[in-house]
């Protein structure tokens, strides 16, 4: 038979691009993931938030202005880590009812304790003042595994959006959550 030359350095070079094609280039960025969540319908703001800016008006001026994307880099990313790890272990968690004697209350969780929309506050403020554009962190509401409401910070980067939660450690990209928004 015939007998063929085979060339090591390029069979090594297209397995490597093989690899390289499954593994992905950015292994934050594969391209089946959604990185950016679609708009929809306006939303009501929820009532806790209503009654928070009617307590601190200050925390709620803000001008009508259009959400923007920040720049998501290493050192960023780490502030988000470290401000979201920090807050989640710095609070301890506990019902609005058995806090306040009321159903839904937001706040600051000054005290040490709080429900999901106080980390919320909480992240979002540090955020703030670290530098990131308020514009680009949006308190969400979304509904959990069990269908219930739930609150959640999102960051909107130019990477795609992610998620500062109180029940998982881990920032997770919007589509990579169970949560339905």
């Amino acid at each position: 038979g015939a007998t063929m030359k085979i060339n090591t350095k390029r069979v090594l070079a297209i397995c490597c691009l093989v690899i390289w094609g499954i593994a992905g280039s950015d292994p934050a960025m594969p391209a089946e993931r959604a990185l950016f969540v679609s708009i929809g319908e306006t939303a009501r703001p929820p009532l806790g938030w209503i009654e928070f800016c009617a307590e601190n008006p200050r925390e709620c001026e803000v001008r009508s202005v259009a959400t923007r994307d920040a720049a998501l880099t290493s050192k960023s990313w780490k502030e988000l880590v470290r401000i979201n790890r920090a807050v989640n272990e710095r609070i301890i968690p506990i019902t609005d009812f058995d806090h306040f004697g009321v159903v839904e209350k937001w706040t600051f969780p000054d005290d040490g304790y709080g429900d999901c929309e106080d980390y919320v506050l909480l992240k979002q403020r540090m955020l703030m003042d670290a530098g990131w554009p308020r514009q680009s962190l949006l308190i969400t509401v979304v509904r959990d595994q069990k269908g219930e409401g739930h609150a959640v910070l999102t960051v909107k980067t130019d990477k795609g959006e992610f998620i500062l939660d109180n029940q998982y450690p881990d920032i997770l990209l919007w589509s990579e959550t169970s949560y339905r928004y």
